[in-house]
């Protein structure tokens, strides 16, 4: 299941103008084992800690886990869909991962505007994706450009 927060989406995107320092957005999803082996398809890692449960009960992680890309990936469904929207472009991200994600966990990404630079229309975001305990697994930070028009 996978879904935005109705409470910050806006389809349209948001312009520069109309951000502000403390604003927030989320997406969350349970990671399927067709997720994890659809990614592994699309990147070429098939490590068998991601794709081959049987080796992955041999780990520290006791079963399958998702790559951490995929997990961190869906910081930008927040930022592409959400804050700020449409028009947005990537400009940077750093990531720690600090846990992993394992086949049924429901991840939350969210990203918290901490920094705004209104005339180059760059926002300096908090990212953290973490699992349906709270347990942080992606801790990080993001610039992006706000460059839709009022």
């Amino acid at each position: 299941m996978s879904m935005l927060d109705p409470n910050s989406i806006n389809m349209s995107g948001y312009a520069i103008q109309e951000l502000s320092v403390g604003q927030k957005a989320s997406f969350s999803k349970t990671i399927l084992a067709s997720d994890i082996y659809n990614f592994a398809g699309i990147i070429g890692d098939f490590n068998p800690v991601h794709v081959n449960a049987e080796y992955a009960k041999t780990t520290r992680f006791g079963s399958q886990i998702a790559h951490g890309m995929l997990t961190a990936s869906f910081i930008s469904t927040v930022l592409g869909m959400a804050l700020p929207g449409a028009d947005a472009i990537f400009l940077e991200q750093n990531l720690k991962f600090t846990a992993p994600v394992h086949v049924g966990d429901t991840i939350t990404a969210t990203a918290e505007i901490i920094d705004m630079d209104e005339k180059r229309k760059i926002l300096t975001m908090k990212t953290v994706v973490a699992i349906q305990d709270g347990t942080v697994v992606v801790d990080g930070q993001a610039k992006i450009m706000a460059t839709k028009k009022l």
